[in-house]
C-alpha cells in the first residue's frame, strides 16, 4: 500500500512539473532568440506540414529568432533574414550566436586589453551566456572567450543574458 501511495504522489509531482513547463512556454511571447535543435530541420511557408518546405537547415545549434507563434509552430528568422515556419519540436531554448561582420576576438575577460584566447571567423556558431555591458561569453565546442556583443547575431544590443 505504501508503494502505491508514493507512486501516486510521484506521478502528481511530475504532472505539476509538466504543467509548469507548459505554462512557461505559453507565457513566452515573441520575439525571442532560440536555436535549431535538430540536425535537419525544414522551414515551411506556413504553420503546418501541408505547406511546402522552403528551406532545409542542416546546421544544429544555428541561432534563430522566433517572431510569431501558431499552436505548435513558430515563425522564425535566421541570421540571413530568411523567414518561415518551423515546428517547435525542432527548436531549443539554448542560446547560440553566430559571428557576423569581421573576425571576432575571444578574450579572457570582457575588456579590449584582455588576452585573446581564440579568433572566430564570420559564420562560426557557438553558445552564448553571461552577456552584460556589451560582452558575451561565447563557447565554440569547448573553446571560449568574451566577444563583443555587436559581433554576434543571436542577442540584441545591450541585452543581458544570465
Amino acid at each position: 500500500m505504501r508503494f502505491w501511495s508514493w507512486l501516486v504522489v510521484g506521478l502528481f509531482a511530475l504532472g505539476l512539473v509538466a504543467l509548469g513547463n507548459g505554462v512557461a512556454e505559453a507565457q513566452r511571447q515573441p520575439p525571442y532568440y532560440a536555436s535549431i535543435a535538430a540536425s535537419k530541420a525544414r522551414m515551411r511557408t506556413g504553420p503546418g506540414r501541408n505547406y511546402p518546405a522552403s528551406w532545409m537547415y542542416q546546421r544544429e545549434d544555428l541561432p534563430i529568432r522566433v517572431i510569431a507563434r501558431y499552436r505548435d509552430w513558430r515563425k522564425i528568422e535566421d541570421p540571413d533574414g530568411t523567414q518561415g515556419w518551423m515546428q517547435v519540436g525542432l527548436l531549443s531554448d539554448t542560446r547560440t550566436g553566430m559571428v557576423v561582420g569581421t573576425i571576432a576576438e575571444m578574450r579572457s575577460r570582457p575588456d579590449f586589453d584582455a588576452h585573446v584566447n581564440y579568433r572566430a571567423e564570420p559564420g562560426v556558431v557557438g553558445r552564448i551566456s553571461k552577456c552584460a555591458r556589451g560582452w558575451c561569453w561565447f563557447d565554440v565546442r569547448g573553446r571560449g572567450g568574451y566577444v563583443e556583443q555587436s559581433k554576434l547575431w543571436g542577442t540584441d544590443p545591450g541585452e543581458t543574458v544570465q
